[in-house]
């Protein structure tokens, strides 16, 4: 059906095309005919020329309309509004512009070039129109004040009251942050404000990582869809689906991002890389590893600390041990007390990218050489 409609498209805009360029034809070979028969021949042969076009051009048309139509029916009507009403104004604006050229009657300037500009500012309207869809939606939003003095926005609803700059009532999850599972933890204790916004693409990719033959890719991925079934079933905090998708986009990360971006939202993660990345785009993350990081207890020097020495350290002498939250300790001359639990002094910590680290010593040696000092020294005394 479609493609009959195509067709016929086709044979309107032949007949249109030969009823009015082909009488310049027949007076450029000086071919006369009645007024009546000269009308019907242009619009017979100019519909017949793009009814045989058709049958070449109709399949690949078809196909454009329905990637059109299939482009167009994810995207949000905020962004299609706007989209199509900054198209409007662009072509009125070309229109405008174009009025005197129109009157100038030079060939090319007063037909051709209409054309062009009506071309460019469509498209600039367009897309001025859906790459700053958050900043021509707060324009247009009407705001009240509250009770306490801030603003809410009184729209659709589709963004709740904001109470400063760095709030964000989005909050987007990643396919690392829901495999991870932290996330059930940190949103039941009531940390997490707003709603969590989980894009089609990151459940697409969760099915793909639970259907992998690789047997810990698939635990990893049914986890992750545990994980958001959990969050859903116990109703915990709000939790929306974003249908949407940006084909034009291959990666994950990078359409987090630009989904980030156009709902003003945070990205929720644990994935190190995609945080230096944010970082070089002007979107807030919330990593749970820095959270983790800033909640471990924190050791001072001088501390006294009981720790096992598991293994030799990279330099002579040295011990290593682990805290519970695994932070490693670094045990000088440790090496002589491996699978010993001994006190050890804090003498020193560092915090890298990659975890902290505590250097300490251990306490029964220090207290063994000064007593070994106190004997030598009583000896000399007695002598």
């Amino acid at each position: 059906m479609r493609k009959h409609v195509i067709r016929s498209l086709f044979v309107i805009v032949g007949a249109a095309i030969g009823f009015y360029y082909l009488p310049l034809l027949w007076k450029a070979i000086n071919f006369k005919l009645n007024g009546a028969s000269l009308v019907f021949i242009d619009l017979l042969i100019g519909a017949l020329i793009f009814w045989l076009l058709s049958y070449l051009l109709a399949t690949s048309a078809e196909r454009l309309v329905n990637r059109t139509e299939a482009y167009l029916s994810k995207q949000s009507p905020i962004y299609l509004l706007f989209g199509s009403l900054l198209t409007i104004v662009g072509l009125v604006l070309a229109v405008l512009l174009s009025i005197p050229l129109w009157n100038s009657h030079v060939p090319v300037i007063d037909n051709v070039v209409p054309i062009i500009l009506m071309l460019i500012f469509g498209y600039m309207g367009f897309r001025l129109g859906t790459t700053r869809v958050d900043d021509w939606r707060k324009l247009f939003q009407f705001r009240r004040q509250n009770k306490d003095g801030q603003q809410e926005v009184a729209s659709d609803g589709s963004l709740i009251k904001k109470q400063d700059k760095n709030y964000h009532h989005y909050k987007i999850l990643d396919t690392n942050i829901l495999i991870d599972g932290r996330i059930y933890d940190i949103v039941k204790t009531g940390f997490i404000e707003g709603t969590l916004l989980v894009p089609n693409f990151v459940l697409y990719e969760l099915q793909y990582i639970a259907d992998s033959s690789d047997s810990i890719k698939r635990v990893r991925g049914r986890r992750g869809l545990d994980i958001l079934n959990k969050l859903q079933s116990e109703d915990i905090i709000p939790i929306e689906m974003y249908e949407g998708d940006f084909e034009d986009v291959p990666e994950v990360d990078s359409k987090l991002i630009r989904l980030a971006k156009e709902v003003d939202g945070v990205i929720v993660t644990n994935d190190y890389n995609l945080n230096k990345v944010i970082q070089f785009q002007n979107v807030q993350v919330m990593n749970i590893n820095s959270l983790t990081k800033s909640l471990k207890p924190r050791v001072i020097p001088g501390e006294t600390l009981n720790v096992m020495v598991v293994k030799n350290g990279t330099e002579r002498q040295q011990g290593v041990a682990y805290l519970d939250d695994g932070t490693m300790v670094v045990v000088e001359d440790g090496r002589y007390y491996i699978n010993d639990h001994i006190d050890v002094e804090v003498t020193s910590a560092l915090q890298t990218d990659a975890g902290r680290m505590i250097f300490a010593r251990p306490l029964h040696s220090t207290k063994g050489i000064n007593e070994h000092r106190t004997s030598e020294k009583g000896n000399s005394d007695s002598k």
